[in-house]
């Protein structure tokens, strides 16, 4: 018999009508209701916490984490109902946190909240126990909308339609339906093998790079930050003409601060070394995150600063894949 665990988080499948808003307020006894198995299969739950995920921190993440590692040798797989706003930035964290260890963990959750009449949110569950059950891959995957997606490379689209997320730079990994596991790509193991570490440093900065930035924000930036993700333009690409960004990110460098360089393009990836303007931040020493999304970054950069501040190794852990996160195109 597989023994599957739920870990309740909280989120919109667990929201109901509050005065101020759609909260969360089911109890667990009322969302288990909605976990139908069969037989042969054993389901416990967890309530970890009972919050709207645009609360979720990477504190949070550490609790996931260990609950989680701490279950390992009891259960065969983890489900963890989550809201969606976050879900993609906790599905690549628990990739990091959670590196190594050979269980099926699912992320699920919904679009509209489980106790009303339309809904996505039995679909989700029914495919999430399924994929749980029966899809036999380790790793950290979200299932939604009948899809099963890589933690690492999922990202939020949509607000309000049920096909919310989409598998960025990644194929994707199974469809659901009808209490079936399509697989769709086996993914073959990673050559290098790293170590479990379950520590975050949340003191990062993400900037997004808009034309009329000033180059003064970087002054800023490095008394208050110890790694800093600027999304770029294009291929990487950064002003050095009239209001030099380039400059900024060579005193940060010079400071030991570690600056990851990706995109705002969604997909494709980057090549720093295609364009000057590109060019110029690598020899300043920005560090090109290849095609990796957003989200990932932002967890990958936490976890390797809490095991390391030498500029040199935070570069080479960036750069090294870890849950299939980076140079898949």
């Amino acid at each position: 018999m597989k023994k599957i665990l739920v870990v309740a988080t909280g989120g919109t499948i667990a929201s109901t009508p509050h005065q101020d808003g759609l909260a969360p307020g089911l109890t667990i006894d009322q969302l288990a209701r909605y976990f139908e198995h069969s037989q042969d299969v054993s389901v416990d739950f967890h309530v970890l916490m009972n919050k709207d995920s645009t609360n979720m921190q990477p504190e949070d993440w550490l609790r996931l984490a260990r609950v989680i590692d701490e279950n390992q040798n009891r259960y065969d797989s983890f489900i963890i109902t989550h809201g969606t706003d976050t879900m993609a930035y906790t599905a690549s964290a628990l990739s990091y946190l959670l590196n190594g260890l050979n269980k099926t963990i699912v992320i699920t959750g919904s679009q509209v909240p489980v106790s009303f009449k339309r809904t996505d949110a039995k679909k989700n569950i029914k495919d999430a126990l399924t994929f749980a059950q029966k899809a036999d891959l380790p790793g950290v995957f979200i299932v939604f909308d009948g899809k099963a997606i890589l933690g690492t490379r999922a990202i939020k689209l949509r607000t309000k339609s049920y096909d919310a997320f989409e598998s960025v730079n990644f194929p994707y990994i199974a469809d659901i339906a009808d209490k079936h596991v399509r697989i769709h790509f086996r993914m073959e193991a990673e050559r290098t093998a790293v170590p479990k570490h379950i520590g975050i440093c949340p003191d990062v900065f993400l900037l997004r790079v808009f034309p009329g930035l000033s180059p003064a924000f970087f002054e800023f930036l490095q008394n208050h930050v110890k790694g800093l993700i600027i999304e770029s333009f294009g291929n990487g690409g950064l002003p050095f003409e009239n209001r030099d960004l380039v400059a900024g990110v060579e005193k940060l460098v010079r400071q030991g601060i570690p600056v990851i360089i990706t995109t705002q393009c969604l997909e494709e990836g980057q090549n720093m070394e295609l364009y000057e303007v590109g060019k110029r931040v690598a020899d300043a020493g920005g560090i090109t995150a290849g095609d990796m999304n957003t989200e990932a970054i932002v967890a990958k950069l936490m976890w390797v600063l809490a095991q390391t501040s030498d500029p040199a190794v935070v570069k080479k852990m960036i750069q090294t894949p870890i849950a299939h996160d980076l140079d898949y195109v």
